[in-house]
């Protein structure tokens, strides 16, 4: 297997965990009566807060996402042009990546995980990032503190059902999330990290979504980059199951 391809894939993937949107909508947009987090005190506060700032119910009750773009990768001071597409419809989703070096796709059908690289899959495109935001009060989703450190940071953890978690940091004035960072251990007991810098916001139906924004990826001793901007999105669509059949 290509390992730099790898690479790319796993930078992709999480990618699109950030819910981005076209550009139909002004730039930087915020909501017209942000949620306040100042008066919030425990972890669930600051994210109800924020949850509300990024469109609360509307946001919890999105139902699909469709979504197209091109990234620029950078990564062993190699960069990389490439384009993906990604369709999330509850627990199923497909996503899909064409780089000079190969394509990837990946589908999860509601029962199995299809990979078009065998003996590879990356981490469900739900589990991670911005995806995670609406399951805020959830059952199985917990919500926690983040870990002490030497900053001092307004924003909480969410961890999933199967231990994913991702560290949110969030604006006091806005309610929006500024950046996240999500980890996990892959197959071969490696600790991954990705980390996501949020540049630009705009207003979708009334749902509050990055735009632009920038990620570090860090495997070990290889660090990635990738800068991100989509193009064609559609929310709340009607997906046929046919788009995440299993290939026979």
């Amino acid at each position: 297997m290509n390992r730099s391809f790898v690479l790319i894939g796993l930078i992709v993937v999480l990618a699109l965990n950030a819910f981005t949107q076209n550009g139909s909508e002004p730039k930087k947009a915020v909501p017209e009566k942000p949620a306040s987090v100042a008066g919030a005190v425990t972890p669930l506060e600051v994210a109800m807060a924020t949850l509300a700032g990024h469109g609360g119910d509307k946001l919890k009750k999105i139902r699909s996402l469709v979504m197209k773009g091109s990234a620029d990768l950078t990564f062993q001071g190699q960069a990389v042009p490439g384009a993906f597409s990604t369709a999330i419809s509850g627990d199923k989703y497909y996503f899909e990546i064409v780089t000079p070096i190969q394509q990837l796709k990946q589908t999860f059908d509601g029962r199995e995980t299809y990979s078009s690289i065998p003996g590879f899959s990356l981490p469900p495109v739900t589990s991670l990032g911005f995806p995670l935001l609406p399951k805020v009060g959830d059952p199985g989703y917990v919500v926690a503190a983040l870990p002490e450190g030497g900053k001092k940071r307004r924003g909480f953890r969410i961890t999933t059902p199967e231990g994913f978690y991702t560290d949110f940091i969030v604006d006091e004035k806005t309610s929006l999330i500024k950046s996240y960072e999500s980890k996990w251990i892959d197959g071969g007991n490696r600790a991954i990290t990705t980390s996501v810098e949020i540049d630009e916001f705009q207003t979708v139906e009334g749902i509050v979504v990055p735009r632009k924004y920038s990620q570090r990826f860090d495997l070990g001793p290889i660090t990635a980059y990738a800068n991100f901007k989509t193009k064609e999105v559609l929310v709340n669509s009607t997906i046929e199951d046919s788009a995440f059949a299993i290939p026979k």
